[in-house]
């Protein structure tokens, strides 16, 4: 069997989600701290394991087999996990958003509220912007969070990007950041 993708990170890593998975994520969306800001993850159990087996692991397969050539592909969800438990404490994904402009990847990610404030969210951006910037052919990367989701928006601000605009989606008000790897270069 082959090893599990896996991005080192401190005290934390990030790992391609496993069915195994399946409740942690269900009880992390189902935290009203997160399923605020990312309705659409809230579901059942039953779908969240449908998700994660028919979706999610397939796309976290074609992605990475299609590295370092990320053009065209899905989205890669990664777990976050606690290095000294091996609990899984949230979550990171990254893919494309249609709502967008070209170059339109971003990222996203969730923390369980038992571990938020500990900078895990921060250290896992970090990790996974410098995995696309070194590992794939990603020149620009992106990230939308609402402008009362102050928790999203430092992580977004310390991970480096910068601030370009309010956006509208689906009639929400969004603040849109954007991070050009050749800036991230010149500032890491």
């Amino acid at each position: 069997m082959k090893p599990l993708f896996t991005l080192d990170c401190e005290e934390i890593f990030l790992q391609e989600f496993r069915l195994e998975d399946v409740d942690a994520i269900y009880d992390i969306t189902s935290q009203p701290e997160v399923y605020e800001f990312l309705p659409d993850w809230k579901t059942t159990r039953e779908q969240r394991h449908y998700y994660v087996s028919e979706y999610e692991i397939p796309s976290n397969k074609a992605f990475i087999s299609a590295l370092p050539n990320i053009e065209g592909q899905g989205i890669l969800k990664l777990g976050i996990i606690h290095k000294e438990t091996e609990q899984f404490i949230g979550f990171i994904s990254t893919g494309i958003k249609e709502d967008l402009p070209e170059p339109n990847r971003e990222f996203a990610f969730a923390i369980s509220r038992d571990f938020m404030r500990r900078g895990y969210a921060t250290k896992a951006t970090k990790r996974l912007i410098a995995f696309l910037f070194e590992e794939t052919n990603l020149e620009v990367i992106n990230a939308i969070a609402l402008p009362e989701n102050i928790g999203s928006n430092t992580v977004i601000e310390k991970s480096g990007l910068q601030y370009r605009a309010e956006v509208q989606i689906e009639g929400q008000n969004y603040l849109h950041y954007l991070l050009h790897k050749r800036d991230w270069i010149r500032n890491s």
